[in-house]
């Protein structure tokens, strides 16, 4: 028996219907669920086939189990190896190397000073920073957030430079991005599972969240050709990602589609967020996804997926190991 588990915390909708999606239309022998951990041992499998994970990220105890269970063959969808490396301003740099538009971003060290650190931990860091430099690079208005993180929180917007300090200066111990506002005449949220199957949803992310959804695809030859764009983009980033599951967001300025935000590996598919239609779609692609990793799943193998810029990295120091010799 192939057994499928969807790891989650309070959201319900998605959860419940994915495993009752998976139920109806898997042929004999694979079964989904909600995933129960019990004891985790270190290099045993927790018994599942196929994880969906939608918690680890503010869960570390599920972090770690989902690397043992993963080393033991399970397929975790997201890698959770990745997903624990992954970060914006890597996301934004790997943009950058593979042709995807970005905003201009730079990253600022934090406010406060880590823990266990003193004055002498930062001795390689250049002080005062060159504020006019980066302001004169971004420009503003801009936009702050974490480097890391997600869900809208401790995003600043800021006109100027006192904005900006007084911004700071609430962040703590946060690693933050400075990134340049998109003046925007379309934004989209895309979906990507699989590595091929994508939905681009009309967003509005000046709304109430709520309503964000309210919105209407653009028309005509020019909107289509700028959606076959962004479905590239998409494909393009999530394979050099490595994601199964994963969101992509997009401001359009003067006909160019910026990434705004793709590192969503448990993205939002509430029924009562994105609406009904888009809920159907994820709901049966992810079922559809998730059994047929059941079905190619080799039991202790590695079943993770691994995006190119991993593969093309392992490889290439394995071809410089092997010039050695």
């Amino acid at each position: 028996m192939k057994k499928i588990g969807i790891l989650h915390g309070m959201e319900n909708t998605f959860p419940e219907a994915f495993v009752e999606r998976v139920n109806q239309i898997a042929p004999k022998g694979i079964v989904a669920e909600r995933a129960l951990i019990d004891k985790v041992v270190q290099g045993e499998s927790s018994g599942y086939d196929v994880i969906i994970d939608r918690i680890s990220q503010d869960v570390p105890y599920y972090r770690a189990m989902l690397k043992n269970t993963a080393m033991a063959g399970t397929a975790v969808i997201n890698n959770p190896f990745w997903w624990s490396a992954d970060e914006k301003f890597f996301n934004n740099a790997l943009a950058v190397n593979i042709g995807v538009p970005v905003p201009k971003t730079v990253i600022l060290p934090s406010k406060v000073r880590p823990d266990d650190t003193s004055d002498t931990s930062f001795r390689n860091l250049k002080f005062p920073m060159p504020w006019g430099d980066i302001f004169d690079y971004i420009g503003f208005p801009a936009y702050m957030k974490p480097h890391s993180g997600g869900g809208w929180k401790n995003v600043y917007k800021v006109r100027d430079a006192d904005e900006l300090f007084n911004a700071y200066d609430e962040t703590g111990q946060l690693v933050m991005l400075l990134q340049e506002e998109i003046l925007f005449t379309d934004y989209f949220r895309c979906y990507c599972i699989g590595g091929k199957d994508v939905r681009i949803m009309p967003y509005e992310p000046r709304n109430p969240h709520h309503l964000r959804y309210d919105a209407q695809l653009p028309t005509g030859p020019a909107a289509k050709k700028l959606l076959a764009t962004v479905k590239d983009y998409v494909l393009a980033l999530n394979h050099a990602l490595g994601y199964d599951f994963n969101t992509v967001e997009f401001a359009v300025r003067d006909g160019i589609p910026y990434a705004i935000d793709f590192c969503n590996p448990a993205p939002d598919a509430d029924v009562n967020s994105v609406g009904q239609e888009n809920f159907e779609w994820v709901v049966e692609t992810s079922a559809k996804f998730a059994i047929d990793r059941a079905k190619k799943h080799k039991p202790g193998k590695d079943n993770l997926t691994w995006g190119t810029f991993v593969r093309s990295s392992v490889a290439g120091v394995a071809r410089d190991k092997m010039m050695e010799k």
